[in-house]
């Protein structure tokens, strides 16, 4: 039985890369930070399946007795400070975890066992301000927040370590990808909550930055299967993962406010408090490579994932609204 440890298993990302990973007869175990309270929200169903165990990208002792005691074959560094609006309110710690995380976790590797497989989480936030549209892997990166930048720095660092020392280590950029699973804080289920709370009348509107905003957004059970294949390659490479589609927020909330019955033009509010320091305008994939390469295809339209998103808030929302 093979052995999978994820960084960030309780996130989005991590959740539906657990499930995977145990449909296919893995081991996995999951590693969580430290705090007082530990959200397992995402992966209740999962926990007498897995283990998880308590360690930390900014703490190079937790990684290398993590891997020496649970001896993993393949590893997916999913962990980061990774909502764009807080690494500019503290990029120091965004820079800390999200980029130099990513070098302790390769020199954990290195030191303990070098023929672990690893899986870097970049991201499409890595091309910014972008140099060419379509975005592919040899497209040059322009990050325009903290995030991105440390982004970059860990994407590299994982190529140099791969180059340097033959670590089988690869890096998959993702494009936005979205769930019911996914973060309050993050503009897609922002508006799929916010949407719910207006058809329930539990609010009265929706606040949100540049509705002109334009991103590749897929489904995050599809992304998981990518990062899973990239592993399995004969050699390590990079790899752009996204749908190849481009929508706005706009879009995004017609779609919302539209499967309820609603007008998204009665309740959406522009408010300028939500606007970037420095704003990402249009990205899409070019995912050619990983379609040819791995055989990946994305299996849930945009539509599809606008829909399931306000469906599942409809009903949280509304199981907690009969109680």
């Amino acid at each position: 039985m093979p052995t999978a440890l994820i960084t960030g298993i309780t996130g989005q990302d991590g959740s539906y890369l657990a499930e995977l990973l145990l449909s296919k007869g893995y081991r996995v175990v999951g590693m969580a930070r430290r705090a007082s309270t530990v959200t397992y929200e995402r992966i209740q169903h999962l926990l007498d399946d897995i283990t998880v165990i308590q360690g930390d990208l900014t703490d190079q002792g937790s990684l290398l007795s993590m891997f020496e005691e649970y001896e993993p074959t393949e590893v997916y560094n999913l962990a980061a400070q990774s909502f764009v609006p807080t690494s500019w309110n503290q990029p120091a710690l965004t820079g800390d975890v999200t980029a130099l995380g990513v070098t302790r976790m390769l020199e954990a590797i290195r030191f303990v066992n070098p023929k672990i497989k690893f899986y870097q989480a970049s991201s499409s936030e890595m091309f910014g301000k972008v140099m060419e549209v379509p975005q592919k892997e040899t497209t040059p990166f322009y990050p325009r927040s903290p995030y991105g930048v440390a982004k970059v720095y860990g994407h590299w660092i994982t190529v140099n370590y791969r180059e340097s020392f033959d670590l089988f280590a690869v890096s998959g950029i993702l494009f936005n990808h979205e769930s019911p699973r996914r973060g309050l804080e993050f503009v897609t289920r922002k508006i799929s909550d916010g949407v719910a709370r207006i058809k329930l009348g539990l609010a009265k509107e929706l606040r949100l930055g540049n509705l002109e905003s334009r991103r590749d957004w897929g489904f995050a059970g599809d992304y998981v299967k990518a990062m899973w294949m990239m592993l399995q390659q004969e050699r390590p490479d990079n790899f752009v993962i996204g749908t190849g589609e481009t929508h706005s927020v706009r879009e995004f909330c017609e779609i919302a406010f539209g499967h309820v019955g609603l007008d998204y033009n009665d309740f959406v509010i522009q408010d300028e408090r939500f606007y970037r320091p420095a704003e990402v305008d249009l990205l899409v994939s070019d995912p050619d490579k990983a379609y040819k390469m791995l055989g990946w295809r994305p299996t849930i339209r945009f539509q599809e994932l606008v829909i399931m998103m306000v469906e599942a808030d409809m009903e949280r929302l509304g199981d907690r609204n009969n109680r």
